[in-house]
């Protein structure tokens, strides 16, 4: 019922009232909001600021309001705007707050988190927790103290470009430091609990979780620069900046870093291992992460290979040199750091051929390697045994990586 145009992006939400539809288009490297009537066929733009990065907006139950989720800096900054005035109010000056229904007038049911509170359903007003609906805390054997929190650092990537990350660092001077690189690339790291991050940090490691050029949260032309280069080229450096900033402020210690991350996650942990020198990258945890984009192409989901065309600028057979550069497999023979392969064996999305094809390679180069196949599990390792059975192996491959 929407068409902007082919290269127009547009997602949208019904109003409660089942006549309006609540959409964001992207248009010019930002998003804008507008009301479409079903009825009379009308389109009302309600909100067009290409200084705003709009990620989403909807009219939950009980509200005659749109809720607009702007984010900044990876952060969410929520936002009530009036469809018939156009009038926006602060929702509440609680953040990481996402608003879910109106119970009554001003008062709201909301999911509320950050790194040191687990998700949680609270009922609230602007200024004031009312009461938690779930009470996490008492179903769970830790406390807020136990849990470290995000703190936001910045460095400047190899062009220039300012580049966002969140550092958690241990209570004890540190074992070491581990990366832990967010999927996507279109999404972004926030200020979140996170069960692999709050362990790590535990058992004494620094961990920082960066928002690469690609990420979302920064808005559309920071989201869209990935596509500069496609897979494999300036994010990658992104990281490997962000590294080297942390040893530079004497947080991380040479030879004692580590990457590891999921889906694309695990393909920059593949990207790192097979680029970067290992005075910065001593050891990688890939966990379904791409090897050989060519047969990751060829063997994901369908509906998928659009999204690599997207960011690559084509397919495999228009493209091919991008793909290659950008596939991990064909520098296997640089790898000096130490390598644990994660997969599960049941992913549609990063198919166990990217294991598969690289092992042979390995073998070829007589590189060592170790593997953990999970073979109840998909495109990521979530079942809680087999999520703890990775931790504990994760956090005894990197020890034993940074002492060696």
């Amino acid at each position: 019922i929407l068409n902007f145009g082919d290269k127009v992006k547009v997602s949208a939400s019904w109003h409660p009232n089942g006549e309006d539809v609540i959409f964001i288009s992207e248009a010019d490297m930002y998003r804008k909001i507008g009301i479409f009537n079903i009825t009379d066929n009308s389109t009302k733009w309600v909100l067009d600021d290409p200084t705003r990065n709009i990620e989403e907006a909807d009219i939950p139950r009980g509200s005659e309001q749109i809720i607009i989720n702007e984010i900044k800096n990876a952060q969410n900054k929520i936002s009530l705007l009036d469809i018939v005035t156009l009038k926006e109010t602060v929702f509440s000056e609680f953040e990481t707050l996402i608003p879910l229904a109106q119970i009554s007038n001003g008062t709201w049911i909301s999911k509320y988190y950050n790194s040191k509170q687990p998700g949680d359903l609270i009922i609230h007003n602007a200024n004031k927790i009312i009461r938690s609906v779930t009470e996490v805390f008492k179903k769970v054997d830790y406390a807020p103290n136990d849990l470290v929190k995000a703190e936001n650092y910045t460095w400047n990537s190899i062009d220039g470009l300012k580049i966002q990350g969140w550092l958690y660092k241990p209570k004890v001077k540190p074992v070491g430091t581990v990366v832990l690189v967010h999927g996507g690339p279109t999404a972004h790291s926030e200020d979140a609990w996170d069960i692999d991050i709050q362990y790590f940090v535990s058992q004494g490691f620094n961990v920082l979780d960066p928002n690469y050029r690609g990420s979302s949260g920064f808005g559309l032309s920071y989201q869209e620069a990935i596509k500069e280069s496609g897979w494999g080229g300036k994010e990658q450096n992104d990281i490997i900046e962000g590294i080297k900033s942390l040893i530079k402020d004497g947080i991380a210690e040479a030879f004692k870093v580590g990457i590891t991350g999921t889906s694309y996650g695990g393909y920059s942990a593949w990207f790192a291992i097979t680029h970067f020198p290992k005075e910065y990258v001593a050891a990688s945890i890939p966990i379904c992460g791409m090897t050989d984009l060519f047969v990751d192409y060829e063997t994901t989901r369908p509906d998928l290979r659009g999204y690599s065309e997207e960011m690559m600028g084509g397919s495999p057979k228009e493209v091919p040199e991008k793909y290659h550069n950008g596939s991990p497999i064909f520098y296997i023979q640089n790898i000096k750091g130490e390598l644990l392969i994660v997969q599960g064996a049941k992913d549609p999305n990063v198919s166990s051929e990217n294991v598969r094809a690289v092992e042979k390679v390995l073998q070829e180069e007589n590189i060592k390697y170790d593997k953990l196949i999970f073979e109840d599990e998909g495109h990521g390792i979530s079942k809680p045994e087999n999520q703890k059975t990775l931790l504990l192996k994760s956090v005894e491959f990197f020890r034993k990586a940074f002492n060696s």
